[in-house]
């Protein structure tokens, strides 16, 4: 498997697909007011690092940081494209985001994802990366539909 990760601007004109997925994905199974993706225009601001994972040149996934504060930053738009799943881009990609947050100063990563089967397998993910369950931080609330993760960088 021969694949580039690199930073990226989300509002580049080849990941519509991407972005579009993420977006029908989101809004699959999980009720409007549970919903806490950012879209390209959210994304494109000085505190996200936003990368981009390609094949042969071809976008097949994305993955962002957001600094929460000095040494506290959150994952955001983590998403693989369907008919790339299966090939550990996805853990390439958290791989890859937890190095440049570490390099970025940030001590602190945490998430939010859904309880919803189709997050089974990012909660496995995550889980395996030394991600624990927490409860909700920096603006969210308790919710149903979301779990709450995080896990030391230092």
């Amino acid at each position: 498997m021969s694949f580039t990760i690199s930073k990226e601007s989300p509002l580049g004109a080849d990941l519509a697909l991407l972005m579009a997925r993420h977006t029908a994905d989101m809004h699959a199974d999980t009720p409007p007011e549970s919903i806490h993706m950012m879209d390209a225009g959210q994304l494109a601001v000085p505190q996200v690092a936003f990368f981009v994972l390609r094949e042969a040149g071809v976008a097949q996934a994305m993955g962002a940081f957001k600094r929460l504060s000095g040494s506290h930053a959150e994952i955001k738009s983590m998403h693989v494209l369907a008919e790339a799943r299966g090939r550990g881009l996805s853990k390439a990609m958290l791989d890859h985001l937890i190095v440049e947050a570490r390099a970025a100063g940030v001590t602190q990563l945490s998430l939010e994802t859904g309880v919803q089967p189709t997050f089974v397998a990012a909660r496995a993910l995550y889980t395996k990366a030394g991600f624990a369950e927490c409860p909700p931080f920096e603006g969210y609330s308790e919710d149903p539909n979301s779990v709450f993760m995080t896990r030391s960088l230092a």
